[in-house]
């Protein structure tokens, strides 16, 4: 199993790792087995153990082993979630994880960086979403500019000094290079969205506002399942959008 996507950027030791690996292997039973159950399995301490789920920010080892299960569970196809998944589709559904008030904000947020540039960023399927988003936004009347994983670095720093607002775009919430675009935008005084998955993840925990999109497939890292991620994610630009123009309206602005 590939467990990149949920171990980047917690600077795991290798012991850590072959605890976490077995955790992952064994998650029917290790509940029973408990904290000094897994440490004498690995030849380890239950300190390691405890130090391995405060590094994948859980709150202890059976908050861990519960939450880990969704990364590994295969969804049976049954009604309800058959049900549940097109629900996904539903606006309220984005707003199970988000505010309607973080919408407001993000709107307020761009008209009052409308004189400035507002930049976008986005890799992979996240990419196309953040192509979209910058379209949009163009379309309104807006100074917007995106990238993706495939340009060049100099294209945001060249920015920087004009940019009045960062959009960065993750289904992991773990794209090192989004992450380090809005420590780097923060840094520099520019405001900062992120989108991303549900799950506590470090894009989302460095942003000054973060957008919250159910992610069925955690692990899923070349989409191939049938997941509501983007379609929301599109949602969530038409709901801001529609924010954005009511301000605009009700400043008078064309």
């Amino acid at each position: 199993m590939n467990i990149e996507k949920i171990t980047q950027g917690k600077n795991l030791t290798d012991t850590e790792r072959t605890v976490l690996e077995y955790i992952l292997d064994h998650l029917d039973t290790v509940q029973t087995e408990g904290v000094r159950g897994v440490a004498r399995a690995n030849y380890t301490s239950t300190s390691t153990i405890m130090r391995l789920a405060r590094k994948m920010n859980y709150s202890g080892f059976v908050d861990m082993c519960y939450k880990l299960r969704s990364f590994t569970e295969t969804p049976h196809q049954t009604m309800q979630e058959e049900e549940d998944f097109l629900n996904g589709f539903s606006t309220q559904s984005l707003l199970n994880y988000n505010t309607y008030t973080q919408l407001k904000v993000c709107a307020e947020k761009l008209l009052e960086q409308r004189d400035k540039m507002i930049f976008v960023y986005g890799t992979g399927f996240s990419g196309t979403v953040a192509t979209y988003l910058t379209q949009k936004l163009v379309n309104m009347g807006i100074l917007c500019f995106s990238a993706t994983g495939g340009d060049s670095v100099g294209i945001f720093e060249n920015t920087l000094d004009r940019m009045g607002l960062f959009f960065g775009i993750s289904k992991s919430g773990e794209t090192s290079m989004v992450r380090d675009k809005i420590k780097t935008a923060q840094e520099n005084g520019v405001c900062t969205v992120a989108i991303t998955g549900e799950q506590e993840n470090s894009v989302g925990r460095y942003a000054d506002l973060w957008f919250r999109v159910e992610n069925q497939w955690k692990l899923d890292d070349q989409n191939t399942m049938p997941n509501t991620f983007f379609p929301q994610v599109m949602m969530l630009i038409e709901l801001i959008a529609y924010e954005y123009r009511r301000l605009c309206m009700e400043n008078g602005i064309k």
